[in-house]
């Protein structure tokens, strides 16, 4: 058995992991990154969803998951725009790439592959008593890690149950925390999915004559599928996860690859778990084998687009591992719920905390450490729930309501020495289904990074890090400044960014609550993204909503932007008038993304 020494140890290679690990080593804390498979990544690689979901308006493509944004456009050719479930789709291996490539520039991070945690090595400190215990790291198979400051980033919040750690699985309901779209009472769905289904994702490619064909899993049963695609048609249903290179990213509800039948097997037993896993996979296999049945053998199984490892379930077409929505969920100081991701105007309020001193003195701050704006979306086999919405029409199209992760959410109540980086913060389950999307988790994943190098510097337990100092890191990092501020109209290459960041930050009570700073004109710089020029008459259908009609196409192109300066634009535009503009165009989307108006 090896035994190493580190500052900080992250276990878990997934979105969140990932991100941590990185972040803490290139604040110069020596790092130790622990992951199952040989992808880093988790749901944006590993897990095969490579149509990364929410913070997909300029204003948000900000810290990590910003960088990440150009280093796609840098490496995959053609561009982003194939598919219409995202602006962003890409090969899965790229992704793998571009995280292997950061890790491998970092001589203070160390990573090791093909492990999981057995044990979490806890101690408890003589010189507080009553106070709670505190992590000094994890062994896994081959390995023990000791740590002054371990990060959870499993996809199922492991270290959770292995140090019995307070923590949440499944529902809570009215009386719990009066949430809006919380049920009153335990119903039949409540019990059968304590939580989302997660899906195991293939990838299928068109090939230029019969594809081999896909086996049927045993104990298939075709009525499972039967109309899947029925509301979109054959030819958008495959689009919706386009990649390119004629692959199709198949993660599809409804009828078709979510699974969740006994879910809560994944921790019960890792006999249990495994069963399920099995099962997930044969699910995903059987509906390879109806589409391909039912849509012609053009399409079979993409054998590449992912490595085979030995002694894993899925590899060649199917993903490593199942994409996860849901995972235990930590009792942290802070927890959010779904208060905190609704609208107050067009925006979530801000995370305040108050302490109160005496009786005159009260000291008011903003927690905020990461940002997310994805509606709402909760997954269940048997048919989803009503939530209160959360989206918002913007740039011609809907996208959800700004919100913020507080700090607190990713520290224990009652344990040291440790931190949350994944779907396993301290969130409702109700809340979750907004907060556990890749770009919002990269950015809870670089925080949970910059505070544990923080408190290395510092001598300080996670609980006791001053939140300020962490946002001034993030916000004023070298690499991959982040954004920690919701505003619609803030792009990252803005000259005064940096400014409203703080500005909000010294005086919250001044958030606009329509989510728009004041700011100076500036000319944005051009993207990497290829773009086409292209003319036609305007119209608008409805309020933000807007097409293109161009001659000798067969129908009109909807106009879309995820830039503010273009939206205020396309809200002034007169109508049925001539209009020249440079876009992307995303065939699948039937869509122009609007870059600039001539």
């Amino acid at each position: 058995m090896q035994i190493l020494q580190t500052d900080v140890l992250v276990v878990g290679g997934g979105t969140g992991g990932t991100a941590a690990a990185i972040q803490a080593a290139r604040r110069g804390a020596s790092t130790i990154l622990v992951s199952e498979f040989a992808w880093l990544g988790g749901m944006l690689t590993s897990a095969g969803v490579a149509a990364p979901d929410g913070n997909e308006l300029e204003a948000f493509q900000t810290g990590i998951w910003g960088a990440f944004l150009r280093s796609l456009e840098q490496r995959q050719a053609g561009g982003l725009d194939n598919a219409w479930v995202s602006f962003f789709t890409y090969e899965p291996r790229i992704g793998a790439e571009i995280f292997a490539d950061w890790v491998s520039e970092l001589p203070n991070l160390k990573w090791i592959s093909g492990q999981t945690p057995v044990e979490v090595l806890k101690e408890s400190d003589p010189s507080e008593l009553g106070k709670a215990s505190r992590l000094i790291g994890a062994r896994f198979q081959d390995v023990t890690v000791y740590a002054k400051i371990t990060i959870d980033g499993t996809e199922l919040g492991d270290l959770l149950a292995l140090g019995n750690i307070p923590h949440r699985w499944g529902w809570e309901f009215q009386s719990e925390w009066n949430e809006p779209s919380a049920p009153a009472s335990p119903s039949a769905l409540t019990e059968r999915y304590p939580v989302q289904a997660p899906t195991w994702v293939v990838v299928l490619n068109k090939f230029e004559q019969d594809a081999p064909p896909i086996p049927a899993p045993p104990n298939y049963d075709p009525e499972k599928f039967v109309g899947a695609w029925e509301k979109y048609g054959s030819d958008r249903f495959l689009t919706y996860g386009r990649l390119p290179n004629d692959h199709f990213m198949i993660n599809f509800p409804g009828r078709g690859n979510d699974y969740g039948e006994g879910v809560e097997r994944l921790i019960l037993s890792n006999t249990l778990k495994n069963q399920f896993l099995q099962e997930a996979l044969w699910h995903t296999q059987g509906f390879a084998h109806f589409i391909q049945t039912h849509l012609g053998r053009r399409y079979g199984l993409a054998e590449t687009a992912f490595p085979n490892e030995s002694g894993s379930l899925g590899g060649g077409a199917f993903a490593l591992h199942p994409y996860y929505r849901e995972s235990r969920r930590l009792i942290g100081r802070v927890t959010v719920r779904e208060q905190n991701i609704l609208p107050q105007g067009a925006v979530a309020p801000l995370p305040i905390a108050i302490t109160a001193e005496g009786c005159e003195t009260v000291e008011t701050w903003c927690e905020a450490i990461a940002i997310g704006n994805y509606a709402n979306d909760h997954h269940y086999p048997s048919g989803d729930i009503p939530l209160k919405p959360k989206s918002m029409r913007w740039g011609g199209r809907y996208t959800g309501t700004p919100f913020t992760i507080p700090y607190g959410s990713l520290v224990s109540a009652t344990v040291d020495g440790f931190l949350v980086c994944e779907k396993n913060i301290s969130v409702s389950h109700i809340a979750n289904g907004a907060t556990r999307l890749q770009p919002l988790v990269l950015g809870i994943g670089q925080a949970a990074g910059m505070a544990a190098a923080l408190c290395i510097e510092q001598n300080c337990q996670p609980r006791d890090l001053p939140v300020r100092s962490l946002q001034n890191a993030l916000i004023d990092d070298a690499i991959a400044p982040a954004a920690v501020i919701p505003l619609l109209n803030l792009p990252p290459a803005h000259p005064d960014w940096r400014f409203w960041q703080h500005y909000y930050l010294n005086n919250p009570e001044s958030y606009p609550t329509n989510g728009y700073c004041p700011l100076s004109p500036h000319s944005a710089p051009r993207t990497a993204y290829p773009t086409s020029i292209v003319s036609g008459i305007f119209q608008r259908q409805s309020d933000q909503s807007y097409c293109l009609t161009v001659e000798n196409t067969d129908h009109p192109w909807s106009l879309v932007t995820l830039n503010a300066k273009i939206d205020a634009q396309l809200k002034q535009y007169p109508t049925e008038q001539s209009l020249t503009l440079s876009g992307r165009i995303n065939s699948a989307g039937r869509w122009l993304c609007v870059e600039s108006l001539g």
